[in-house]
């Protein structure tokens, strides 16, 4: 039985939204979607996939992040308000790197609450000066959505902390994981509002909004939209703690591009869809794609930059100047080390404190000349943690202040206030080393901000080193986003203090010319790769990997988080029982071909003989004189033989057709070139090793063929075994007349000239020889090697061995992508398929023969 709140949840993932009281009603839609009226007010409503094009076609993007890019305040009189654009938002600087003509809207909640009374009016004004579509989020459901799911629980996971007691994280609340699904919801419906599917694009930001994308592939199957992750994404072995893990991945990959800054992160997420899902993903000339129903899914791995304009506009400002004059005059004769960080947990000011206290205890001859700036941005969370971790800095400024101190010198300067970009500007001027040192970050661009301070502007010298020319260093962690693309820069592990202190030491004593070296590789990175780069780079990516979306057939399926996009071939369509029983009863001469394993018994059962219910309908198929029925399996010829015994008339082909019996009165025959199996004895010892390398791991052999076996054994290190076994066997492999292949677990050496598709080839000819042309084929399997079938099958048209007129149903198993046309869902409806066709063969009784 299924808790109420678990029940809730389904509601709320499968569109039904009854915990959000009243219906508020809708901002006026922007571009109208195709479809009917009716049915965007109705949250169950079918996905709107209509052919025919929009009245209005503009290119536009709809953006959506957890806050709007506005600033707002009261007005005097208390009514309404006033709002301009946050300049500081990274969501405001995405549109310089768009095309110019391409409009943008941007959907989001607000940092402060909006009375019920004024909401509407509220929202027609953003939407008309800033084309913004506020969220807005009941008290009740932010708290426990933003507050509580998202900064006591993704926050500190995805940043590698895990509540291991009561007292130290926050345990998992499932009150609050449907509060962030319910969250997700509101803003889905804002998009909703706004869209024209056919033609916009969607650009969802940051863990906020990780299950959005399944609400949005919900309504609209052929949107295309992008999701890009701003936090660091952890290793499979964090990730897979979290008890919504299979939900959160599935939601992410309804979308059609999934972005991550480094290369870390995304490898962890391919792990997570490895492991936990069974995806393989693969690397086409340098895109990276996951494999999802018949959808490609890309992988986008870009760190994002800074604003170059707005950094370079700060620097003219004369206020900047006055300000660079007073710090030099405050630190005159001082050697300024710089650290800039959100007051978390995570940044590591801590043992930033510490390391700067080694240095000066190692390094007497900084005592009283270097001084650490501390700059600490207001905290966006709360909690107990936090609590100690700023109850910790205080004592250690306290104690290092008090230690080092000496007339007209402060070791350690702290700013805990907000501090203006203009003033952080003055600052980053007047240090000689930026000191980054958090323990786990996700793109932190406070070294890119310090080194566009340093260069300045053209004819500016106020940030110029004794010799006039440019330079900066940076101490960074090894752990932050930043720190792959910043190679000229010091990086440490924070928690090593001994380390990080002479790294601090290195980076404040380090030759003039070394430092103006580093610092021009730096700005050539950061000045080439800023927030318009980026944001480029994303959307043309984006716009590659939804190029076909117009062109496939899409299938919604699944129930609440399982929902996903079946892309499929627009001829490929399930098989219908009323069509092919009618053409196999008009039918002469048929052709019945099916696999075994996954196709007549599922893939699951353990017990692999056949049941008598699959017996009596191969035994009817087989009685009717017409049909020429084949079992085509990859099993070896021992066991078929043996199941399949009562079936007199059956053919059987083992072991992918290398052995052949027309029915179980004849012999077998070998059907492959090449009956020199020396090559055995090369392979083994080469399977053996990886064999027992790899735990969980076994060899099948058969009479024609080796196969290794790693489905039971460590995902990732079986994966990379099978690799590895395949490389290796091609190698030693490479004069003998046998075939090397991977598939789903497996990796296969059989002989060439083996395969599924030459056993069809050879049984369509035999009956045309025989006079026997089939005017009616039936090919069912589930895997890769039935697709040999499936392709041969138009081939043996073309050549002559089928007529044009033949009905062909070449069927998989499941919707999937295929090179057959039909598709039936499971092993179940095969054999509901099979035995209806098996009631069309059973003759008339004796009376009724006319003669």
């Amino acid at each position: 039985m299924m808790s109420k709140s678990y029940t809730n949840l389904l509601d709320l993932a499968s569109g039904n939204f009854p915990v959000m009281g009243c219906e508020k009603k809708r901002l006026p839609r922007v571009m109208t979607v195709a479809g009917v009226i009716s049915e965007l007010d109705d949250d169950q409503a079918n996905s709107v996939t209509s052919d025919v094009p929009s009245s209005i076609i503009v290119d536009r993007i709809i953006i959506v992040a957890n806050q709007l890019p506005v600033k707002a305040k009261r007005r005097p009189d208390n009514k309404g308000w006033s709002f301009s654009w946050d300049k500081d938002s990274l969501l405001l600087h995405i549109k310089d790197g768009l095309p110019d003509d391409m409009e943008v809207i941007y959907v989001g909640s607000l940092r402060f609450e909006v009375d019920s009374s004024e909401q509407d009016d509220v929202s027609q004004l953003l939407l008309d000066r800033f084309k913004c579509v506020p969220a807005f989020l009941p008290p009740d459901i932010l708290t426990k959505y933003y507050h509580g799911f998202c900064k006591q629980h993704l926050w500190p996971l995805f940043h590698y902390m895990l509540p291991y007691s009561a007292s130290h994280g926050s345990r998992f609340d499932r009150l609050w994981w449907e509060a962030y699904v319910a969250a997700n919801k509101i803003f889905s419906q804002k998009v909703i509002e706004v869209i024209n599917p056919e033609d916009d694009f969607v650009w969802i930001h940051d863990y906020h909004l990780m299950v959005l994308p399944t609400f949005l592939r919900r309504r609209f199957n052929r949107l295309r939209m992008g999701f890009f992750l701003h936090s660091p994404f952890p290793s499979s072995e964090i990730y897979r703690t979290l008890p919504v893990r299979e939900e959160i991945l599935k939601a992410l990959l309804n979308s059609d591009l999934i972005g991550f800054h480094t290369f870390d992160y995304a490898r962890h997420f391919l792990s997570c869809c490895s492991r936990m899902l069974g995806l393989e993903y693969r690397s086409k000339r340098g895109y990276i794609g996951l494999e999802y129903y018949g959808r490609t899914v890309g992988i986008k791995i870009m760190p994002v930059g800074i604003h170059m304009g707005q950094i370079e506009t700060v620097l003219q400002l004369a206020d900047r100047e006055w300000r660079v004059g007073e710090l030099k005059q405050q630190f005159d004769g001082k050697t300024v080390l710089l650290g800039v960080d959100d007051m978390d947990i995570f940044k590591g000011v801590d043992l930033k404190l510490l390391a700067f206290e080694e240095m000066l205890k190692q390094h007497p001859k900084w005592q009283g000349r270097a001084v650490l700036v501390q700059i600490a941005n207001p905290a966006r969370g709360k909690g107990k943690d936090l609590e100690e971790i700023q109850e910790e800095i205080k004592t250690s400024i306290k104690r290092i202040n008090d230690k080092f101190r000496q007339p007209g010198y402060e070791p350690i300067v702290f700013i805990d206030r907000p501090v203006s970009l203009t003033e952080r500007a003055a600052y980053y001027s007047c240090a000689e080393c930026v000191v980054v040192t958090a323990v786990r970050d996700g793109m932190n661009l406070t070294p890119y901000e310090y080194i566009v301070c340093r260069q300045g502007i053209p004819g500016s010298d106020c940030t110029a080193g004794s010799n006039g020319l440019k330079s900066s260093m940076l101490v960074v962690s090894e752990f932050i986003g930043c720190s792959p693309s910043l190679s000229g820069a010091i990086r440490v592990n924070p928690w090593n203090m001994e380390a990080t202190a002479e790294a601090l030491n290195e980076a404040i004593s380090m030759a003039d010319a070394e430092k103006v070296l580093r610092h021009e590789k730096h700005y050539k990175y950061v000045s080439t790769h800023d927030v318009a780069y980026w944001s480029r780079s994303f959307f043309q990516d984006l716009e590659r990997s939804c190029k076909d979306h117009f062109r496939r057939r899409c299938w919604g399926i699944g129930l609440s988080f399982g929902f996903r996009v079946v892309a499929l071939d627009p001829n490929f369509r399930k098989l219908s029982m009323d069509t092919i029983v009618s053409a196999y009863s008009r039918a002469k001469n048929r052709a019945i071909l099916l696999d075994y394993d996954g196709t007549l018994m599922p893939q699951t059962t353990i017990n692999k003989v056949p049941s008598p219910e699959v017996i009596s309908i191969v035994n009817a198929l087989c009685g009717d004189e017409r049909n020429t029925v084949f079992l085509v399996s990859g099993r070896g010829r021992d066991s078929l033989g043996q199941w399949f015994s009562p079936c007199d008339k059956l053919g059987i082909a083992a072991e992918h057709g290398y052995f052949l019996r027309w029915c179980g009165d004849k012999e077998w025959e070998v059907i492959g070139q090449n009956n020199d199996f020396q090559w055995m004895q090369i392979a083994e010892p080469v399977m053996k090793q990886y064999t027992e390398a790899t735990d969980g791991s076994y060899i099948e052999t058969k009479e024609s063929a080796l196969v290794w076996h790693h489905r039971d054994a460590d995902l990732g290190f079986g994966s990379c075994q099978a690799k590895e076994m395949l490389d290796h066997l091609e190698s030693v492999l490479a004069n003998e007349p046998v075939f090397v292949k991977s598939g789903q677990f497996i990796v296969e050496v059989k002989p060439q000239g083996v395969s599924k598709g030459l056993v069809a080839e050879k049984i369509f000819s035999t009956m045309a020889e025989s006079g026997r042309q089939a005017d009616f084929v039936l090919c069912v399997g589930d895997d890769r090697s039935d697709e040999d079938m499936f392709e041969i099958i138009g081939n043996a048209i073309n050549s002559g061995i089928l007529s044009s007129s033949t009905e062909v149903y070449a069927c998989t198993v499941g919707q999937k992508p295929s090179k057959a046309k039909y598709y039936l869902d499971d092993t179940t409806e095969v054999r509901t398929m099979l035995d209806a066709l098996a009631e069309e063969s059973i003759p008339p009784p004796s009376s009724e023969i006319v003669t």
